[in-house]
Formats: structure tokens, sequence, C-alpha cells
């Protein structure tokens, strides 16, 4: 049988992970196995069925297009920048 991990870690571990922290890293952090936080993070779905995990893929996945939409902006910016020196 596994060790017991109090509520307090698991909501530490669940918030880590809602702010970017991987589930390995959160693992390898607070001494436990990475099946047991998806579980946590199965246990504390929302309504809708959108984990923790999932929201935390998601904000990476926005934190990403932003800065792919941010560099495709910067180098339009550039682009009109020339044609008018030109």
């Amino acid at each position: 049988m596994g060790k017991h991990i109090d509520q307090l870690t698991k909501d530490v571990v669940r918030d880590e992970i809602k702010n970017g922290l991987t589930v390995s890293e959160a693992a390898l952090k607070h001494s436990v196995s990475t099946q047991a936080i998806y579980r946590w993070l199965q246990e504390q779905a929302d309504n809708s069925g959108t984990s923790s995990l999932e929201v935390a893929r998601l904000r990476r996945e926005n934190t990403e297009l932003k800065e792919i939409i941010g560099a495709f902006a910067l180098d339009k910016k550039r682009g009109e920048k020339n044609t008018r020196r030109s």
C-alpha cells in the first residue's frame, strides 16, 4: 500500500501543475508517483469534465500561440517599415 499524502500537499501539487509545472516535475519535487498525481487531477475535474491537467495544457498552448502571433505581428511590422523606405 502506498504512503498517505495529506490534502494540503495534493492541493499544492495541483496548483503547481495549473501554473505550468509538469506532472513529472511535480512528482520528483514532492516524491510521489505520476500515477498518484494523475489520479488527484482526475478527482478534481470540474463539472464540465475539464481536469487541472487539461487546464494547464490549455494555458501552455495559449501562451505559445500568443508568442507565435507576436512574432508574426513583429515580422509584419518590420516588413511594412522596409517597404516604406524603398
